[in-house]
């Protein structure tokens, strides 16, 4: 099994994924979760999951600064951000520029919802 961790502050968010992914069906098993990146980093020291779930903008530690630290920790590590935040400089922001797959998705999206 694929070991994935989610960090999410918001619950009611956090809840709807942890409940309606078929997580195990899919060949996954979610290890952990937690509400901000402070209290998600000694977790994932621990658990060392394949995937981190992370959203993008939370109190404490935030997902940019999670995954920073995360990358440079385990660099083999897959890591997915998720924002429902507007603003494309912000989250552009938060991209390894090793990687852009974020960046291409949302040009493309941005350019599919202007035709």
């Amino acid at each position: 099994m694929f070991k994935v961790f989610l960090v999410e502050d918001e619950s009611v968010i956090r809840e709807g994924l942890k409940n309606n992914i078929p997580w195990e069906e899919c060949g996954y098993e979610l290890v952990g979760e937690a509400s901000d990146g402070e209290m998600a980093l000694p977790m994932i020291r621990e658990l060392r999951p394949d995937l981190l779930i992370t959203d993008i903008k939370m109190p404490f530690m935030d997902g940019l600064a999670l995954s920073h630290i995360v990358k440079s920790e385990y660099p083999d590590m897959k890591i997915i951000i998720i924002s429902g935040y507007d603003d494309f400089d912000y989250a552009d922001y938060s991209t390894d520029h090793r990687d852009n797959n974020f960046r291409n998705y949302e040009k493309k999206r941005r350019k599919t919802n202007k035709e």
